[in-house]
């Protein structure tokens, strides 16, 4: 079993613990409002599904490849507009977790693994999300890609997997995590009922379709 000897766990959020999109789509609407309402887009009916695909990425990504031609400013526009709305939804206590996501983080505390919070998000979202759910009772690490000024995931683990001890894995629903765990020699499990396409988990040592199977594996 390549998971027996496991001792620390790094847990992407939106998509494997949190779902997201609950409070990202009305962000990234209000956004795409005012791009069209300045001429910068044309009006489109955008899905969850379809908003759902930008989970997972950093700011800095996402701008990149959803709208690469929008200057620098209005990119920082949108990012403060997606950033004051998830941030009064969050206040107002919208994010769901997925069900049985904290008793299996509680689950994976109590059985001694060392557990570490990742995330492509903001400092200020990683924090109102401590808050809100009192991550810090579960996590010993709780990151936000900004507080290591957006380099990538993996980069991240690189500098500060050293604190951990091995063997470890890396439990995500994008491609961005399933790097982040192949380039630092983890294992890695992929959460196919995340915002992922299921083609980016391909090469997962395992996938799973809902958090509480990691009760009967780790």
């Amino acid at each position: 079993m390549p998971f027996s000897n496991i001792k620390t766990i790094f847990f992407d959020y939106d998509g494997t613990l949190h779902n997201g999109i609950k409070i990202y789509a009305p962000a990234f609407r209000a956004a795409y409002s005012y791009l069209v309402e300045n001429n910068y887009a044309a009006p489109k009916e955008w899905s969850d599904s379809d908003i759902s695909y930008w989970l997972g990425f950093n700011p800095s990504e996402m701008w990149k490849t959803f709208m690469p031609k929008l200057n620098e400013d209005e990119q920082n526009k949108c990012s403060k507009i997606i950033s004051d709305k998830m941030k009064a939804l969050t206040i107002a206590g919208k994010p769901q977790l997925y069900s049985g996501a904290l008793d299996v983080i509680s689950y994976l505390k109590n059985k001694g693994y060392h557990l570490i919070f990742i995330s492509n998000c903001k400092t200020y979202y990683k924090d109102c999300h401590k808050n809100l759910f009192k991550l810090d009772r579960y996590f010993e690490e709780i990151i936000a890609s900004e507080d290591y000024d957006f380099i990538p995931k993996h980069e991240i683990i690189k500098i500060v997997k050293h604190k951990y001890p091995k063997d470890m894995v890396m439990i995500g629903d994008r491609l961005q995590d399933m790097e982040a765990g192949r380039k630092n020699e983890m294992y890695t499990i992929g959460c196919s009922y995340g915002f992922g396409p299921l083609d980016e988990l391909e090469g997962s040592d395992l996938i799973i379709d809902n958090i509480v199977k990691l009760k009967t594996i780790l």
